[in-house]
Formats: C-alpha cells, sequence, structure tokens
C-alpha cells in the first residue's frame, strides 16, 4: 500500500489512517461520461476500495473528445464495461463492478444500497431527480456535478444535514428546455475540472473531512472560458417535499415499461417493464435479413434507412431518428418483440 500510494499518504490531510479508510469505502458512480469517467479514473487511482459503475449507454465517436478513458477501440461497447476493463488494469486493489443497466425507480434503491457516497456522473435532471430521492431517502451522502459548454457546478448532498437537489430546483424543468451536450456543445477542459472537484470533495467526504454546514452547502460554479469561479452558499427549503416532507416523487411511480426521451439527441430510450435477458447473437442473425447489424458480445446495433436502434441484453432499446413515443414504441415491437 505505502508504495502505490506514497505520494497521497504523505498528505497531512490524508496520511496512512486515512489512505485505509479510502481503502475499505465503496462509492457508486451514475454515468459514465464525460464527469462519470474522470471521476472513476480519479477514484480508482485513488485507491477507493470498491466502485460500482453504473452506465446504461455504449460508446460513440463523438465521446472521444471528452470522455477521457475511451478510444477508438472502444466504440460500439458499453460505456461501463469498457471504463471497468481500463480500471482494472490501473489499479487491482480496487474491486470494480460494471453495471448496464438503465437507473430507474425499479432498480434504484438496489443498486445504490450499502453505498458509502453516490458520485453524479449523469448527463439527465430525470436521473439526479431519482438519485436525489434514493439518497435522501436512505441516508446517503451524494454529490451533484454537471457541465454543458463551457461552464460546470457541483454541490454536496448530506440527507438531513444540507440542502438536497428538491431545495433549489422543485421541479424538473421542461423536457429540452435545458441545454445539453448535444445542442450546445462542450469544451473537454470544462467536464476534467469539474469532475476533479467532484472528486476531492469525495475524498474529503469519505474522509470524514467535509466542510459543510448544518443546513448549508457550497454550490460550486465555474465557467472554464471566462475563468470565473463562484461559491454560493445554498440553504435547506424548510418546506422541500423531498428532505423535509419525504416525499418522494421519482419513486412513486407506477412500475411498467419505462420510455424515456433522451433530450437533444433525436432518440427516444424503452425499458421494458420484465425485463429479461435476451440472445443478442439470435437477434443480430434475425434482423441481418432486415438492414445493417454490428454487435458483440454486450449489444446489437440495427440500422434501418431512417432510424438506429440500439438493443441491450436486458431488452432495453435505445432508438435513434424519432423523438416521437409512439414511433418509438412501433419500432421495438416490429423489430425486437420481446
Amino acid at each position: 500500500m505505502k508504495e502505490r500510494y506514497s505520494r497521497q499518504i504523505l498528505l497531512r490531510e490524508i496520511g496512512e489512517e486515512g489512505q485505509k479508510r479510502l481503502l475499505e469505502s465503496t462509492v457508486a458512480i451514475i454515468g459514465c461520461g464525460a464527469t462519470g469517467s474522470v471521476v472513476a479514473n480519479n477514484l480508482t487511482r485513488a485507491g477507493i476500495g470498491k466502485i460500482l459503475i453504473i452506465d446504461r449507454d455504449f460508446v460513440e465517436p463523438n465521446n472521444l473528445q471528452r470522455q477521457m478513458l475511451f478510444d477508438e477501440d472502444d466504440v460500439g461497447v458499453p460505456k461501463a464495461i469498457a471504463a471497468s476493463e481500463k480500471l482494472r488494469r490501473v489499479n487491482s486493489d480496487v474491486e470494480i463492478e460494471d453495471i448496464v443497466k438503465d437507473l430507474n425507480h425499479i432498480n434504484a434503491e438496489k443498486i445504490m444500497s450499502g453505498m458509502d457516497l453516490v458520485l453524479d456522473g449523469t448527463d439527465n435532471m430525470q436521473t439526479r431527480f431519482l438519485v436525489n430521492d434514493v439518497c435522501v431517502k436512505n441516508g446517503i451522502i451524494w454529490i451533484y456535478a454537471g457541465a454543458v459548454g463551457t461552464h460546470g457546478m457541483t454541490m454536496p448532498i448530506i440527507p438531513g444535514t444540507t440542502p438536497c437537489l428538491r431545495c433549489f430546483l422543485p421541479d424538473a424543468p421542461e423536457p429540452g428546455s435545458l441545454p445539453t451536450c448535444d445542442t450546445v456543445g462542450v469544451l473537454n477542459t470544462i467536464t476534467s475540472i469539474i469532475a476533479s472537484i467532484e472528486s476531492t470533495e469525495a475524498i474529503k467526504i469519505l474522509l470524514g473531512k467535509n466542510t459543510t454546514t448544518d443546513g448549508e452547502s457550497n454550490l460550486i460554479v465555474y465557467d472554464a472560458w471566462s475563468n470565473t469561479f463562484e461559491n454560493l452558499t445554498m440553504m435547506r427549503d424548510k418546506g422541500c417535499r423531498c428532505c423535509a416532507k419525504h416525499k418522494f416523487d421519482s419513486l412513486n411511480v407506477e412500475k411498467k415499461e419505462i420510455v424515456t426521451s433522451l433530450c437533444g439527441r433525436n432518440a427516444i430510450q424503452i425499458t421494458p417493464a420484465d425485463a429479461k435477458k435476451i440472445s443478442l447473437n439470435d437477434l443480430a442473425s434475425k434482423l441481418e435479413r432486415l438492414g445493417d447489424v454490428r454487435f458483440n458480445d454486450f449489444i446489437v446495433i440495427f440500422k434501418t434507412e431512417r432510424e438506429e436502434i440500439s438493443i441491450f441484453k436486458d431488452g432495453r432499446a435505445i432508438i435513434k431518428g424519432t423523438d416521437d413515443e409512439k414511433i418509438a414504441r412501433s419500432l421495438y415491437a416490429r423489430y425486437i418483440g420481446v
């Protein structure tokens, strides 16, 4: 241990006892894109004992500009798989578990159960509200983070102590109302900067050295282009329906097929109500007669004249080329039929 982490142990803020504490910690990273991949890399090298990487997507060429764990050979591979394979080679001390799933109201509590800390690497508010509900309900600390364009922000959320996400953002914005990387672009340095701040906050929290005050938290906002840095004090909302009234809207959803519009991507994700493993080989053989097919052990990518359908082992699919749920459902039934 001393050799691998020697430069970290030398820090008076960590020391040998602190390093042992990190090696005994368990964290979950929700999303392994631009911020999540940097957080996963930082924490693996720092010696966090166990890391869960949860991501629903696969590597695409446009990811390589900013998603630092991936290279051209990873295109078409689920991000959680590609990331975990690399990170296991970086640090064999760390237990890394990859979960290729859409985090939703059906599986979120089970996936995050037992975590010391949850880290935000996702790209949408719907998932963040779900993470917030699960963590507040179960008393799990999590760190909110996001970046788009040239700016980003991050804030630790400690249930019962600091404001939660709904304290300062009570309702989810209307779909399509927020800028995304797909609609306005993103500077690759801002995702790395915000992820590094988030990683540092994570280490402080795991060491019991976070600097939050009861009822308050600091929202760190940074713009890499103008080089402006703000540290905003956020206050708990005593009437917050999540952390004050314990109403968990994202969890209190009828358990059925989940259809999600992926903002800015002209794509619909469909997660079947009863997820069952499907044979990707059999599906690829069936679809090869109907269009262009690429597949590996984790995913089948099928192209029609107008759409591209990516199908995962659990029956989940991402249909690109439409933002119409009815069309997406129809294509799912026509080509997958499970």
